[in-house]
């Protein structure tokens, strides 16, 4: 599935634009930088589009079918312009219909219009009017909001609030003309009231049939030499992506082997058979007889998938041979210590490749009972994964799966594959791999955060409204989120054991461990996303949203530590103004967001670097000031009072520590009773 546009710029149409630097140089030998669309076109390519340009016949909905968004620059007569000399500047009947039903359909359409638009020998007025919109034929003027002293060269600021202007503060328009449209376009800037012509738009975007359009009156905005200067670089991404076509919600089915659906429906039926037979350390204590039938069911009928997956030849064998061990022994405490032994997901990462897991387990954030459980997934290991994987990011442990099918133990929250969970007599020497469904994390984000900005009426920029509805890149996105945070754990400063929740200690460690993982792997995506990673931008998106909206409003509030670190990030960046809730909506100053989690992310890490020299109660008591700092505490907590309020022995200590040490403020408490049944139609979900 397609995850990024895919940009066409038309350059069969005579053109002032170009997209092709070596066709720029031979246009204007003197000065290429003012015919190429070179650089705009790579930095679609940084934020992962793919762009191509069409030089040669008609617009044709044959050229535009596999397209998201379709760019027509300037299209003008040499008389007036230097050109890509391709065709005429006039469309045909045809192609104005085509390119209407394109963006009909769902396409995207951006159009560069000029000032004085009428000289230039185009019809662009005629594809704009079937949109609504025209260009007047002017030269806009404006000596008080001029860049450079140029009055023709107009400063403008955003007409609109955020969303589809998210991080743009000023735009320059180079000999504007001005644009009409009806009262369904947005107007993204204006003409200032001293400009002349006063008040008038000079970009506008609207919405047509399912796709969207928009429409700028200059096109030197974005050229070679225009599109480092003011906010054009954020302004271009941002219009482009927004007008894309809206991706697929769900993945697709397409290429399910139904054979092999139809074999492991029928062991799906036996293991849930056997499940209520089965008590909570995995044994059957009563109905022997029939259990031990259903367990030699299962054992066949993994025999009969066994040839589906033949990489796993030898773990499948054992799995029968626990299961026939196990009924030998009477149904008692189950073991598949040696069909553990022998599966090992992590050596075999490659795309797409499926496995078959049988095993007696319990499911985290899910069945806290080992029953015996069926899950057939498919491993997600795309290229540009491997390859960062490979170069500095190194994880052998971390295996990304998605779902095909499960049993009941997987009809809930939980979202990891652990081989800690599964019923065996010892634990093996040591744990090689750890499996996180990632499209399951991504179906849930995409469903809370959903409703959660809907809710807040918060504007989103338009990758993280592209984030929110395309499954296939929120889950691309999730594997590299779980890459990174998972290698967290053992890098950097740590005073303890990262995997803390083995011993006993106040849960707000546990939570800022998690968090530190998070605001880690936040910081990491923004330096991936200035080498090029087009999917780091939104592992930004998704860290941020997940932990504000979905983490502290989930679960109940025992020792909730992934809620309580949603809570110290939301409150962080709240007391920095960096989030506000004003007049009942929830807005982000998106461009601050990345320095306020660094600073977040130095408290933290300062917290554990100091602590390497502490006790263990002062680093207790260290971590409790910093939440605390941030997050309100119980009225009746003990802690809060100060250490000679606390017991003298380290269990009471912790004793002491209230179930809901730090309660929602009054608009978590809000939004969770708002979003309730959104939170629980996530059990289960597929992606």
């Amino acid at each position: 599935m397609q995850a990024f546009p895919r940009v066409l710029f038309d350059e069969a149409h005579n053109e002032s634009w170009t997209i092709r630097r070596d066709v720029a140089e031979a246009i204007n030998p003197a000065h290429p930088d003012d015919s190429s669309y070179a650089r705009a076109a790579e930095l679609l390519r940084h934020l992962g589009h793919t762009v191509a340009a069409h030089t040669d016949g008609p617009l044709t909905a044959g050229a535009l079918q596999d397209q998201d968004v379709l760019v027509i620059a300037h299209p003008a007569d040499e008389r007036w312009e230097r050109t890509t000399g391709l065709g005429a500047p006039v469309f045909t009947e045809a192609e104005l219909d085509a390119v209407r039903d394109f963006v009909a359909a769902g396409g995207g359409l951006v159009v560069l219009a000029e000032e004085e638009q009428d000289k230039y020998g185009s019809n662009l007025a005629d594809l704009l009017a079937r949109f609504g919109v025209g260009v007047r034929h002017t030269t806009v003027r404006d000596p008080g909001h001029a860049h450079r002293g140029v009055a023709t060269w107009v400063v403008a600021e955003p007409a609109a609030g955020d969303g589809l202007l998210a991080g743009v503060k000023q735009a320059c328009f180079y000999r504007s003309g001005v644009l009409t449209a009806g009262r369904d376009a947005t107007v993204l800037f204006a003409t200032s009231p001293q400009a002349a012509p006063a008040g008038e738009p000079l970009a506008v975007a609207l919405a047509y049939g399912q796709g969207r359009v928009v429409v700028f009156a200059d096109s030197d905005l974005f050229g070679d030499d225009s599109l480092d200067d003011h906010d054009h670089r954020r302004l271009w991404g941002n219009v482009v992506t927004w007008a894309a076509r809206v991706p697929a919600g769900a993945a697709s089915e397409a290429g399910r082997d139904e054979a092999k659906a139809a074999l492991f429906a029928g062991l799906k039926a036996a293991v849930e058979e056997l499940r209520p037979l089965q008590v909570k350390d995995g044994s059957v204590p009563e109905d022997k007889e029939r259990a031990k039938e259903l367990v030699g069911d299962i054992a066949a009928r993994v025999a009969e998938l066994a040839p589906h997956f033949p990489h796993d030849a030898a773990y499948l064998q054992a799995v029968q041979d626990d299961l026939a061990a196990w009924a030998r022994q009477d149904l008692g405490v189950p073991d598949f210590l040696a069909s553990l032994e022998l599966f090992h997901p992590d050596t075999q990462r490659v795309d797409g490749l499926e496995h078959l897991v049988v095993f007696p387990m319990y499911t985290q954030n899910g069945n806290p009972d080992r029953n015996l459980e069926a899950v057939w997934l498919r491993t997600i290991w795309p290229g540009w994964l491997a390859e960062l994987e490979a170069g500095g990011y190194d994880n052998p442990m971390f295996v990304p799966i998605a779902f095909e099918d499960f049993t009941s133990g997987y009809d809930t929250h939980s979202a990891v594959l652990f081989p800690e969970t599964v019923a065996v007599r010892q634990a093996p020497a040591r744990f090689t791999w750890g499996g996180i469904f990632a499209d399951r994390e991504a179906a849930r984000f995409r469903r809370v955060s959903g409703a959660a900005t809907e809710t807040l009426r918060l504007d989103l920029p338009p990758d993280a409204a592209r984030l929110l509805a395309s499954q296939q890149l929120a889950q691309d996105t999730f594997v590299l989120w779980d890459l990174i945070h998972d290698r967290t754990h053992s890098h950097g400063d740590l005073p303890f054991d990262p995997f803390m929740i083995k011993q006993r200690m106040p849960y707000w460690l546990y939570s800022l461990e998690e968090l530190r993982c998070d605001l880690t792997a936040f910081g990491e995506a923004v330096k991936l996303e200035a080498r090029g990673v087009p999917h780091a931008r939104y592992v930004q998106h998704a860290i941020l949203f997940d932990r504000l909206f979905r983490f502290p409003i989930t679960g109940e509030r025992v020792r909730n530590y992934d809620g309580l670190g949603g809570q110290l990030l939301f409150a962080y960046l709240h007391r920095n103004d960096i989030v506000r809730w004003t007049d009942n909506r929830l807005s982000v100053d998106w461009e601050r967001v990345a320095d306020g989690v660094a600073d977040l992310r130095g408290e933290v890490e300062k917290l554990y670097r100091d602590s390497i020299d502490r006790s263990k109660l002062a680093h207790w008591l260290a971590a409790y000031e910093l939440v605390s700092a941030y997050v309100e505490p119980h009225p009746a907590s003990t802690w809060a009072k100060g250490v000679q309020a606390l017991p003298e022995e380290q269990k009471a200590k912790v004793d002491a520590v209230l179930s809901d040490e730090f309660p929602l403020s009054m608009f978590y408490e809000a939004l969770r009773r708002k979003l309730a049944d959104v939170v629980e139609s996530t059990k289960g979900i597929r992606g």
